[in-house]
């Protein structure tokens, strides 16, 4: 059975613009909420992306509700935000089965949802099928996503450290080199990209440690000197830091 850490890197949390709406009406809305997230006022952005009632304000709320369950709600609310994040993403899709980003952000929240309810519920529910099978969707509408290639090498890389090479393998399809071939994507299609950086040497050092330290210092130290966008881009800047801190301190 996969342990508890192995659902924590199924939260890819997409960090890439959401295209624009497809036409004039709602689009100062769409904007208003996209500021609200810009700036880091995701219950904000959640409310009146919902409100709008496309696929385009759906997506946007599931992933600011995400972000918002995850660093900044109370435990005893947590639960609830993230459940609604991921009921949020599933009408997105429904409103435009089409919207690549309406499939990261169930992605992201299924993730913080699993991460939530704990290993056994999550598998229960059959949490790391269905976000395999939203990542693989999110890739196979734009080949080229970083976002898709970094959550399908997040999700090979905890499911082998979880259960084993062989086991992974046999009962999951999961595999160390893929877990590679779609780091190595996401980078080649998003270098410069805080996040990209961040998950893919985060998934390294799942991988193995030892073996991949190097590489995933590198990518830390990338994903640090890169300048922060947004709210979320600062989220995950003080993410980096601690992570290459206690990489270094592990060399003492």
């Amino acid at each position: 059975m996969i342990r508890a850490h192995a659902v924590r890197c199924f939260l890819l949390l997409s960090c890439l613009a959401l295209a624009p709406p497809g036409g004039t009406a709602g689009a100062q809305p769409i904007e208003e909420a996209r500021t609200a997230y810009a700036e880091g006022r995701f219950a904000d952005a959640a409310r009146t992306g919902a409100a709008l009632g496309t696929s385009e304000g759906y997506a946007l709320a599931a992933g600011s509700l995400a972000i918002q369950g995850y660093y900044f709600a109370p435990d005893d609310e947590a639960e609830a935000l993230l459940e609604e994040a991921t009921a949020l993403a599933q009408k997105a899709i429904r409103a435009d089965p089409s919207n690549t980003d309406a499939y990261l952000r169930l992605v992201q929240a299924m993730g913080r949802h699993a991460q939530a309810i704990g290993s056994f519920e999550a598998i229960n529910r059959g949490y790391a099928g269905k976000i395999r099978e939203a990542a693989e969707k999110a890739l196979e509408l734009d080949p080229e996503s970083a976002a898709a290639h970094a959550a399908l090498g997040a999700w090979h890389a905890e499911v082998v450290d979880a259960a084993g090479s062989f086991i992974a393998r046999i009962t999951h399809g999961a595999r160390e080199s893929d877990a590679i071939a779609h780091f190595e994507a996401a980078l080649k299609h998003a270098p410069d990209t805080k996040f990209v950086n961040l998950e893919c040497a985060l998934g390294l050092l799942i991988l193995d440690e030892d073996e991949y330290r190097d590489r995933a210092r590198k990518l830390l130290a990338r994903a640090i000197e890169l300048p922060a966008k947004d709210a979320y881009d600062r989220l995950l800047h003080k993410r980096a830091v601690a992570r290459l801190k206690a990489l270094d301190a592990s060399d003492g």
